[in-house]
């Protein structure tokens, strides 16, 4: 696996697809283990708040957007809806655990017909994808008119002490753990991830502007992660 250094710049387009791919084939082994561990437990409370933001209706099929090891379908089962996954990493959906229905593929190129879907959730999933407005397009494409997304990502706190205290603890002590249980340069290479994310502002529109309405983004554990949030416009 190659992954930029602290002053080398981020790769882009093509690039970044194969650091994506080969960073989660790498870390899978113990990624559940490390979010736990670097979280303190909070990234099951924050999945909660996911699903419970979709506000749909039991057997409903909700996507999980790189799913991962399918955390996020067996909450969503959990939940009563009926979940799917997709993650671009073999090597992640090789160590999930979960019933649901798995594929291997582009979350740029879901494989599902226009509203096939009645919603689509994800996890910390948006900085890792080359085009956010082509894979909002998708959601919009694939969700039906009146289905909801809900969607996790990393945030930076607004109250300056905590902002402090969380750039170091993601910047220093996050790595130096990663480095211990799994892959240092994976994890060196997650806290400058934030960097691919827009402005708050320009995510909310964004969503709007691929075709989502009621958007709304929420603080959880004291700004450390957004909850974006938004339903389908009718068409």
């Amino acid at each position: 696996m190659s992954l930029p250094g602290g002053g080398v710049a981020l790769p882009e387009g093509p690039a970044k697809v194969r650091a994506v791919r080969s960073m989660f084939d790498t870390i899978a082994p113990r990624y559940d283990l490390m979010n736990r561990l670097m979280t303190f437990g909070l990234d099951r409370r924050w999945r909660l708040a996911a699903v419970r933001a979709l506000h749909l209706m039991p057997g409903d099929r909700v996507l999980d957007v790189a799913c991962g090891t399918g955390d996020l379908c067996r909450d969503l089962a959990a939940a009563g809806y009926e979940p799917v996954g997709i993650d671009l990493s073999a090597g992640m959906l090789g160590h999930a655990r979960t019933a649901a229905p798995l594929v291997q593929g582009d979350a740029l190129r879901l494989p599902f017909a226009e509203r096939a879907l009645d919603g689509a959730v994800s996890g910390f999933a948006l900085r890792n994808v080359v085009d956010l407005p082509a894979l909002f397009a998708e959601l919009a494409r694939t969700v039906r008119p009146g289905g909801r997304i809900s969607l996790l990502d990393v945030a930076e706190p607004v109250q300056p002490v905590l902002r402090t205290g969380h750039s170091w603890y993601f910047g220093h002590v996050v790595p130096r753990l990663g480095g211990m249980l799994s892959d240092g340069a994976a994890y060196r290479y997650l806290p400058r991830s934030m960097a691919y994310l827009p402005s708050p502002t320009a995510l909310v529109d964004q969503i709007r502007r691929a075709g989502f309405y009621a958007v709304e983004r929420r603080l959880l554990s004291g700004g450390i992660t957004q909850l974006l949030t938004g339903t389908r416009v009718a068409a």
